[in-house]
This record gives structure tokens, sequence and C-alpha cells, in this order.
């Protein structure tokens, strides 16, 4: 069984580590969407400041780590295309999992929980960004129902937008 809590400050040195290994895995992949500077361990700190880091656990062990924003993204605001959802949303980014727990369709299971903490909020609309050589991700929002919508201007270069409407 799967549940998505807010990450606490005891987990964000698990939640980098998970980043950490996410990254490597991208350069394995042959891209490099997160550069060595970004995601960092400020970032997952601010996150869960915030109350915006989530952790994906499994059997008492954390197996993700996200950010869940649902106050917007304002390098959302300027598309290259059109985005299909209107306002409010949430906005998912730096959605990784423990290098153990790869290849058990978590992406599928976190995407499904996050739906059901968007609901519960009353939250209807969701919107991420992931790079063009990216294609295990675009793969993933394709399989869950996301739209391609366009292109937006993130962290300094040009992401695929996708949006969902729940």
């Amino acid at each position: 069984m799967y549940v998505l809590e807010l990450a606490g400050f005891d987990d964000a040195q698990k939640c980098y580590s998970i980043i950490k290994e996410a990254k490597q895995f991208q350069r394995e992949q042959g891209f490099a969407q997160w550069t060595d500077d970004y995601p960092n361990q400020d970032t997952i700190q601010q996150d869960i400041q915030t109350g915006k880091g989530y952790v994906l656990i499994s059997d008492k062990q954390i197996a993700g780590y996200m950010c869940i924003d649902f106050s917007g993204e304002p390098a959302y605001e300027n598309i290259d295309g059109k985005w299909n959802t209107g306002l409010p949303y949430a906005v998912i980014h730096r959605m990784a999992f423990c290098e153990a727990f790869r290849d058990r369709g978590l992406s599928s299971i976190a995407l499904s929980l996050i739906e059901s903490l968007c609901r519960s909020k009353s939250i209807k609309n969701i919107r991420m960004d992931t790079g063009f050589a990216n294609k295990r991700m675009q793969h993933i929002l394709k399989k869950n129902g996301f739209s391609k919508c366009g292109i937006i201007n993130f962290q300094g270069s040009g992401k695929l937008a996708y949006d969902k409407t729940l």
C-alpha cells in the first residue's frame, strides 16, 4: 500500500538522496533535465518549509519525493501553446523515486494519489512540465491522461507543458 504525505524536516536528507539518484538515472538515459545545481538540498528544504514537499511512502519507507504546489507556477503564465485547464491548478515538480523502488509503476501510483489530494482540496486541474529528452516522463504523462499543451520556459530553458482536468 502506498501513501502520499507531507515531507517533514527529518525526511529532507532522504528526499535529496532520491533527487540525486534521479539525476544520475537521467544521465544514464542520455540527458540531464536537472543540473548539478538544481534541484539542490536548499530546494528540498524550501519545499518542505513551505508545505509543498511530499513523500510517497511504501511499507514505512520513503519511496519517492515530489513538490506539489497549489499556488501556481509563474513560469506557466507564458506558454507557446494553450493550456486546456483553468485556475486554480496544482503543479507537480521534482517527481523522483528511490532506485530500490524503480520499475514498479510508482509514477502512476503517485499521480493517482496526487489526483485524490487535489480533489480533497477542490482542485480540478493539474499542470506539469518535462524536458524534451525525457521520453520516459512524456510517456508516463500521456499514459496517465495528461495532454501536451505547448512549451514553457522554466529554469532557463524550454520544457514541454502538460495538463489534466480531473
